[in-house]
């Protein structure tokens, strides 16, 4: 009957028909965009117009006129506002040597297949740190100035406006979005970046040139294999410079205009003038700004929430796979962008294997599952990792083990403090101490270097921010700071060995938390995954829905 009536209410006339009756169209058929002709008239369908259309974003990357829900107006990339693009440039500028000058490319473009029809962006985090800027092949160069108001001059070189690659690719920024949006003091096509480098090159005249190198150069930069230069391993590509070119007192004086970029940078790194740029940026993102610290807290929390909903969701019988889905869709109804890397969804004996991802076995009644997964939020990674019973109750062993990690991982967080002034590695030594008593207490017969060689071979802690293992040139013997966010991932993995008790053979155990430092004690920012024993159990019956 509902579909009656509402037929009935869409009656309409057409044309000369010979019957008074009016005919009754389908409801499908005027929801498409059609024109149809008669003898006497044409027929226009218009009923679904909507009051407020949707236009497509005028920039190649959230803008407040087009996403309103993801950005404010004061910002340049969600959560973080131009003011602190800015404080990062001169921080940078600030930290170099009188004069320097920075050269630092972006992200590149790379085919998922043989065809062009999908792609994706790798994204060079450094130039989007100092930038905002997401769109690929785009160089950013930094000047001192110390005359303008600044004290550097910032210039963008990105890709142009294109009526034909915004059909295919989207909209783009082009010169006068690099300007207007991203602050910068001059900007050009990237098409002209190998014919303005060689004069930047040309014109330092003793001064320092720190650069960086893309990820792997796009197709639209060259066709030529990229290697990028190494301090102990030179690049054939070097030998296109002559030997005079590291004695002269100009950078780019053999330099060729007819190089690719990366080419020309390249020969720059091999100048006794020039320096790699990822140290310097490197020691300044290594230190996170209150804003930082909300957007990875908020990544932290939406992968929490999504490590919840996993251990609802296992079952025996179950596949890993449908794990590692549940938690993909899970992050991304709450915001999240992509996963921070591939994820990890091991159970019973696959949780030995460290890098386990190919997450196609099915789970059995009496497994553990290991589930290592982050989210990526607003170009933050988050980076879990949690370990639970499919049957919702661990069973002694299984309790014995975890719990051994998870003391030796409590109190390694409670070790991150900043009036401790501890590093990486004295972090790592001491999980190494307190899984040795642990494991000697459940019965464990361990000789000096079992744990480090066979039961727990990886390291405790890296760097956390917009790349998982962030800041990773950061000596591990540096003192942690304030505004520092390392992960605390101690585990062990019990093969099948003899000389280790039967009853763990085959359980791989590993508990990971995000903790930033601060002036008031370790911040856990995955504090709300379950790791607790009770905690865990309680997820997995769905006692904390």
């Amino acid at each position: 009957m509902r579909n009656t009536a509402l037929q009935n209410a869409l009656r309409i006339n057409i044309g000369s028909s010979s019957s008074s009756s009016p005919v009754p169209i389908p409801f499908w058929s005027l929801c498409k965009f059609t024109k149809r002709s008669t003898s006497q008239q044409t027929r226009q369908y218009s009923i679904f117009n909507s009051p407020h259309p949707s236009k497509p974003p005028p920039y190649g990357q959230p803008h407040p006129s087009s996403h309103s829900h993801l950005i404010k107006n004061h910002e340049i990339t969600p959560g973080i506002p131009a003011e602190e693009y800015e404080l990062r440039r001169k921080n940078l500028m600030e930290s170099l040597e009188e004069g320097s000058k920075v050269i630092c490319m972006g992200g590149t473009v790379k085919l998922m297949s043989q065809t062009k029809s999908a792609a994706i962006v790798l994204i060079a985090t450094d130039f989007y740190y100092l930038t905002g800027f997401n769109e690929p092949d785009a160089t950013l160069i930094l000047e001192s100035a110390p005359s303008t108001p600044r004290g550097y001059k910032y210039t963008l070189f990105v890709p142009p406006k294109d009526a034909h690659d915004a059909l295919w690719e989207g909209e783009r920024a082009g010169v006068e979005g690099a300007i207007s949006i991203f602050g910068a003091d001059e900007a050009y096509p990237n098409t002209s970046l190998s014919t303005h480098l060689p004069d930047i090159l040309n014109s330092s005249h003793g001064e320092t040139i720190y650069a960086s190198l893309p990820p792997k150069p796009s197709p639209s930069i060259s066709s030529q294999p990229f290697q990028p230069p190494s301090s102990r391993r030179r690049s054939s590509l070097l030998k296109l410079f002559s030997s005079s070119s590291s004695s002269s007192s100009s950078i780019g004086a053999d330099i060729n205009s007819n190089d690719p970029p990366h080419l020309m940078i390249a020969a720059a790194l091999s100048s006794e003038y020039a320096k790699p740029l990822e140290r310097p940026i490197q020691q300044l993102r290594m230190t996170k700004s209150r804003l930082e610290l909300e957007q990875m807290k908020r990544a932290a929390e939406i992968s929490s929430i999504a490590h919840t909903k996993v251990m609802r969701a296992a079952r025996a019988g179950g596949k890993e796979r449908d794990l590692e889905a549940t938690f993909e869709y899970e992050c991304s109804i709450r915001g999240a962008e992509r996963q921070a890397y591939v994820p990890v969804v091991a159970s019973g004996a696959n949780a030995l294997v460290i890098h386990y991802t190919r997450n196609d076995c099915v789970l059995g009644p009496n497994d553990l599952v290991l589930i290592d997964a982050g989210c990526e939020y607003n170009m933050y990674c988050s980076d879990i990792t949690r370990t639970f019973p499919v049957s919702g109750i661990f069973s002694e062993p299984q309790r014995d083990l975890y719990t051994a990690v998870l003391n030796a991982q409590k109190e390694c967080v409670r070790r991150c403090t900043v009036e401790g002034a501890v590093t990486l590695s004295e972090l790592h030594r001491a999980s190494c101490g307190l899984l040795l008593e642990e494991l000697r207490q459940i019965g464990f017969k361990l000789t000096v270097g079992d744990v480090e060689r066979t039961l727990y071979p990886h390291f405790l802690s890296h760097h956390l921010g917009s790349d998982l293992h962030d800041c990773p040139t950061r000596d591990r013997n540096a003192t942690l700071v304030e505004g520092n966010v390392i992960s605390i991932e101690p585990g062990v993995y019990v093969p099948y060995d003899h000389k280790f008790p039967k009853a763990f053979h085959g359980l791989g155990i590993r508990i990971e938390d995000e903790v930033a430092f601060t002036k008031d004690g370790p911040l856990v920012l995955s504090a709300t995954a379950p790791k607790e024993v009770k905690d865990v159990e309680g997820a997995c019956q769905g006692l904390l829905d």
